[in-house]
């Protein structure tokens, strides 16, 4: 028989369309033949969640909270909310970490409703990070043949050039081609975004790229990876020049996010790298402006499970 992966579906916000999304994927019928979803969460917000949007079929739950729909403010954020969601994925990725369940999937949270709590909160892949007690680890997103892995991520732009240093690059660098190869990609070939506009032009709008990130691919060069750059970060991202890549190394958060979600918004992916679990992830945020309202649409999540799917069914087991 072929091997059925259990996989923690998280509800995210209950105040999202996470709930909404969540029903609907686990009760997918292409989902229910790969996988074995199990919504982590509030069972009576599932169950609301699922007579709504789900015909009334309600999925393997893990209870998480004890939050009801009656005291739920659907599209608003909210401190309790946030603490369930928080408390929700540390739930699922303690799971996973033990060997209960083969992979992780996230349903958005909301980062102001967890920061309303008093808990700084920047993102999941932190906070997942931190709980598997790893350092060494990046966000990436895919879609078909397109990947991004991010040198930085949640911090403000005003720090971003701080954070870059030879070696994150090096580091990020080498997860992304390990997630390459991963997919059977045996030599992967990797583009590396500059830091600022037209690569600095020779240290002309910024030392950064000549100082930092030149040596760097260097040094990854000599190390045996095929990896180009630095590119201006305009005009790396047009087809005739992303498609002779299998990966692209984005410096920071919106320099690699705003092109991703232009071409595949819809379908994109958001998973961990470095980590000693599986997750994956929707590559869009709580929508509070449709939450609850039947409208959402559950396409990332569909391509989430997938993956997550594949990847647990492809990772080795113990017989």
């Amino acid at each position: 028989m072929d091997f059925i992966p259990k996989i923690a579906l998280t509800m995210g916000d209950p105040a999202g369309i996470g709930p909404e999304i969540a029903v609907r994927a686990a009760n997918d019928p292409k989902i229910k033949r790969i996988a074995e979803i199990i919504v982590y969460g509030c069972p009576d917000i599932i169950a609301a969640a699922a007579e709504k949007f789900a015909s009334g079929h309600i999925p393997h739950i893990c209870e998480t909270g004890t939050m009801e729909y009656r005291e739920l403010s659907p599209g608003k954020a909210d401190a309790e909310c946030g603490i369930i969601a928080r408390n929700t994925v540390i739930q699922a990725t303690n799971d996973a970490i033990d060997g209960r369940v083969d992979a992780i999937v996230t349903c958005p949270m909301n980062k102001a409703s967890v920061n309303l709590a008093g808990i700084r909160f920047t993102g999941h892949t932190e906070l997942i990070a931190e709980l598997c007690g790893v350092k060494n680890f990046a966000m990436m997103q895919s879609a078909g043949d397109l990947r991004i892995a991010f040198v930085t991520t949640h911090i403000s732009l005003r720090e971003v050039s701080d954070h870059i240093t030879d070696a994150r690059i090096i580091e990020v660098a080498n997860l992304l081609c390990d997630a390459v190869k991963a997919e059977e990609i045996e030599k992967p070939r990797i583009a590396a975004a500059a830091i600022n506009p037209h690569a600095g032009e020779n240290g002309y709008m910024g030392s950064e790229d000549e100082k930092v990130v030149k040596p760097a691919l260097e040094k990854l060069r000599k190390s045996g990876m095929d990896i180009e750059g630095p590119f201006p970060p305009d005009t790396l991202f047009i087809e005739k020049i992303r498609s002779r890549f299998d990966g692209i190394l984005s410096m920071y958060h919106d320099q690699g996010h705003i092109p991703f979600k232009m071409l595949a918004f819809e379908k994109g992916v958001n998973s961990t790298l470095g980590l000693p679990i599986i997750r994956t992830s929707v590559d869009h945020g709580t929508a509070f402006e449709i939450a609850w309202k039947g409208v959402a649409d559950m396409g990332s999540l569909i391509e989430a499970i997938k993956l997550a799917a594949k990847r647990a069914s492809n990772r080795p087991r113990q017989t």
